[in-house]
């Protein structure tokens, strides 16, 4: 028998003597192979003993001031005989009363991982400031120069090489290469450069939109909710992962910049940096963090001489707040009581205006302190900042999405969400014997396979290209139906792993006139009606051809550039077919259609998922329950990456659920094939 110790923010609890904790685990489950999973255990009880009375800030008394909050998870942990077990969190799930008198706390233990979906609870990619260090000027020139050479920046020391770029991706007009000498082309989309006045035809800078490294994204989060995700495949030296891009595409049609098109705008970012002595109250120059257990009141106070209009936006977690139009001279927004979140100001004009002040007050009590930026200037610049311009996709389903393309698994060590593909996480674990503690009485072998096929998709296809290729080939392009290598029609239910994100085919243009293939591939984001399409977050690999097929670029002032080095979009990570595609299923390249071979067989199930799903469908694949009581040395070490072995077979753990007091394990094994 165990002695189970647990600890909440340090602080001991009082445990009941017969009370029986049980935690499941399951790090990737065959019954539910889209989903990642952490430790967790059935609500227990504790005692309310003057401890926990204390620990709990006798939680059934609701009229106690700052008292423990229940809408939060704290964090824990559990100790084996003063020996360390596992950590995570607490949630306090309520108090049982006898005779008016607190009897018992119901709580249940979580694992390190699921503290994530807390953290980011509702906010979406808007909400991650830190990406606005990466803003950029939407103009001609600079559309142009990231199409060439990319945008680098350095932040916090670290330079970011092609942090944005320009893919050649259009919202609305077609395009297409035609070198037929003497047809008109003047004011058409045909990208074929004619020199001189009078030939300003080829793509206009307008139809064009940026993109942002992934990668950023995932540093954005780490920096915006302080916590560090792992190298192990989060990595710059993974090109299938560093080299991937989502296209800033808020909204259908042409790019617009706050409240309408045409306009300026600028995030107030020059804020005094620090803390307020009247409470929680923090600001890192640009995003003001409110984290307030007492009443607080604030207010915007600007400050103008111009009589130019104005606009003023305030966002709390990247959601609009309060709006105010149509402003002139100085103005107070009075936001009332605040509450806890991450707060910032964008200013919007039509015109370039120099604001004195723009002053962050808060009120609690008798005392009012504040955050002063001074100077601010909406310039007469286009400012394209990401966190304005990223779809509009929530931070965990974002994370969900990248998760499920690479079949990726997350686990806390150390206070770092280790992220690892599942195959590198299972190739690390070690080894126990465990057949001496099996209770052979009962046991059994089930079928491995639940479902008769699963399915591998992203959740629209509906853009041009893609929708034509649907009715041409009754399947959707880059989809996996996924019925084992027999392809049999097993027993059970369809299983859907889904993407939230954009299934686009690029178009390789050849040359209309010799119908030889250009260096040029572009995105054709509209729909199957030709109309410009806001679809889900579109996720690209990209290229950048030097010295490729010359193409006309159209400035805003009519003028044209002859371009001969370009980023073009692409659904497999460079040129050849020997690169990791974003496909699920091996798909003729877009870029290589005319080669033989031309199907990237480099697909995500081909190396992200095969080696698992694969042995779910084998013939020889079980899982196995089975009772065992396993000793302290083996509960206080054992990982979900290691293998059991029984009578000299070895197993992948499924999921084992564990009575902490006396070790008595129920396992679900899968038999290594």
């Amino acid at each position: 028998m165990q002695t189970i110790q647990l600890y909440i923010d340090g602080q001991r609890v009082d445990m009941f003597k017969d009370e029986s904790v049980s935690l499941t685990q399951s790090i990737q489950n065959a019954k539910d192979p889209a989903k990642i999973f952490t430790d967790f255990s059935k609500s227990f009880t504790v005692p309310a003993s003057k401890v926990n009375n204390k620990i709990f800030k006798h939680y059934y008394n609701f009229d106690i001031e700052n008292g423990f909050d229940a809408r939060v998870k704290v964090s824990a942990n559990i100790e084996l005989n003063s020996l360390p077990f596992r950590n995570g969190f607490i949630q306090l799930n309520g108090v049982d009363l006898k005779n008016n008198k607190a009897d018992v706390y119901r709580i249940t233990f979580f694992g390190e991982t699921v503290n994530l979906k807390d953290l980011v609870g509702e906010d979406k990619l808007s909400a991650l400031s830190w990406l606005d260090n990466f803003t950029v000027t939407y103009d001609d020139t600079y559309v142009r120069v990231y199409l060439q050479n990319g945008f680098n920046k350095t932040v916090g020391g670290v330079t970011y090489t092609s942090a944005i770029i320009t893919p050649l991706i259009t919202h609305t007009d077609r395009l297409f290469y035609d070198s037929t000498s003497g047809h008109a082309h003047d004011n058409s989309s045909n990208l074929y450069y004619h020199s001189g006045a009078g030939n300003e035809h080829g793509v206009l800078w307008s139809q064009l939109k940026y993109s942002i490294r992934l990668h950023l994204i995932i540093k954005a989060i780490e920096e915006n909710y302080k916590i560090k995700f792992s190298s192990d495949f989060f990595s710059d030296s993974n090109s299938a992962w560093h080299n991937l891009y989502m296209w800033m595409h808020r909204k259908k049609g042409n790019v617009e910049s706050g409240i309408a098109p045409q306009t300026f705008s600028k995030v107030v970012n020059n804020f005094n940096v620090g803390s307020l002595s009247i409470s929680n109250i923090e600001s890192d120059g640009t995003t003001i963090s409110v984290d307030v257990s007492s009443p607080t009141f604030s207010e915007v106070i600007i400050s103008t001489a111009s009589t130019n209009p104005y606009s003023v936006i305030v966002y709390k977690d990247g959601e609009i707040l309060e709006q105010e139009n149509n402003l002139v001279g100085n103005y107070t927004v009075d936001l009332g009581r605040v509450h806890n979140g991450n707060y910032s100001i964008t200013l919007i004009s039509e015109f370039s205006i120099t604001f004195s002040s723009v002053v962050w007050e808060f009120t609690q009590g008798a005392t009012t302190e504040s955050f002063t930026a001074t100077s601010v200037l909406i310039p007469s610049t286009f400012s394209f900042y990401p966190t304005q311009q990223l779809p509009e996709i929530k931070v965990i389903d974002f994370l969900t999405g990248i998760f499920k393309m690479f079949n990726l698994t997350a686990y806390v060590e150390d206070g770092i969400i280790v992220v690892k593909t599942l195959d590198s996480f299972y190739s690390s674990g070690a080894s126990y014997d465990i057949t001496k503690f099996i209770d052979v009485n009962k046991s059994s072998a089930n079928v491995a396979l639940p479902y008769k096929q699963i399915d591998f998709e992203y959740s629209d296809y509906e853009t041009f290209l893609a929708s034509i290729f649907n009715q041409l080939n009754a399947k959707q392009f880059g989809e996996l139906k996924y019925k084992g290598e027999e392809k049999q029609n097993w027993v059970g239910d369809v299983y859907k792993v889904t993407l939230p994100f954009q299934k686009i085919q690029y178009e390789r243009l050849p040359n209309l006139e010799t119908n030889v293939l250009t260096t040029i591939q572009y995105g054709y984001f509209v729909d199957d009606s030709l109309e410009p399409y806001i679809g889900k977050p579109l996720i690209h690999y990209a290229n950048s051809q030097t010295g490729g097929t010359p193409l006309s670029f159209v400035n805003e002032d009519g003028g044209h550039s002859r371009l001969t080095t370009y980023y073009i979009p692409l659904n497999q990570n460079g040129i050849t077919l020997s690169v990791q595609s974003l496909h699920f299923g091996e798909e003729v390249s877009e870029y290589n259609l005319r080669e033989n071979p031309n199907v990237n067989t480099q697909s995500l199930f081909e190396n992200y998922y095969s080696s698992y799903i694969q042995d779910v469908f084998n013939l020889k694949r079980r899982i196995i329950k089975m009772t065992a009581y396993l000793p302290l040395r083996i509960l206080l070490n054992y990982n979900l990456l290691d293998t059991f072995i029984v009578s000299g077979v070895s197993y992948k753990i499924n999921s084992i659920t564990t009575n902490l007091e006396n070790g008595k394990s129920e396992l679900e094994l899968l038999n290594e094939v």
